[in-house]
């Protein structure tokens, strides 16, 4: 089950993608004995969420590293001035737990990713508009992270787009499990490389 509404402050009119979404994700397995469903609320990030944010990016780091990923998200990577500047421009959300408290964070946003202009050893599924998630990190203690952002995000749009590193394979398997297409290689801002997936929701 996905909901969502849109607030913007009192007395500003903000462009569509910057309207304060707020989601509820519910999973269809059956969590405890009493049936209860594993539910999280996904909502934009506020500057109170800096720190636990920045805990959580800790986190996949190791995770990282734990499971043979040394190269991605070196030096500091995200920075906290950068997910500051997210969160400013309300493109940064948050997964709650069951204690309300954030246990995963993405950047998302309907916008053109300069990145993505140039993709090479393939191509994008399309050229229309998409949204783009970025930086999406867990604590590790809500599962399915990827699958209930791919959910919030795609009932903004049916276009999605996302790159990772060609060692991450953690992330490689639960895209390509989410039913995103590998579309080719795409280079960040720095020059490294990176792997770029597409999704299409409910595509003809």
């Amino acid at each position: 089950v996905l909901a969502k509404g849109g607030v913007s402050p009192p007395g500003q009119r903000l462009p569509e993608r910057h309207v304060l979404f707020y989601g509820k994700v519910s999973s269809p397995r059956k969590t405890d004995e009493g049936g209860a469903r594993n539910t999280v609320h996904i909502r934009q990030a506020t500057m109170r969420d800096i720190d636990e944010i920045m805990r959580i990016y800790d986190t996949a780091r190791q995770t990282m590293r734990a499971s043979g990923n040394q190269a991605q998200w070196v030096n500091g990577y995200p920075k906290r001035e950068m997910i500051e500047d997210d969160i400013a421009r309300r493109v940064s959300y948050v997964m709650l737990g069951d204690d309300g408290k954030p246990h995963a964070v993405f950047m998302f946003s309907v916008e053109d990713d300069p990145t993505y202009a140039l993709i090479e050893d393939g191509t994008w599924i399309d050229d229309e508009p998409y949204g783009v998630v970025h930086r999406i990190g867990s604590d590790g203690v809500i599962p399915g992270v990827l699958a209930k952002a791919v959910a919030f995000c795609s009932s903004i749009i049916g276009n999605l787009r996302i790159d990772t590193h060609a060692d991450n394979v953690i992330m490689h398997h639960v895209l390509a499990k989410a039913g995103f297409k590998r579309c080719g290689t795409i280079y960040c801002q720095d020059g490294s490389p990176r792997v770029a997936y597409q999704l299409r929701v409910n595509a003809s």
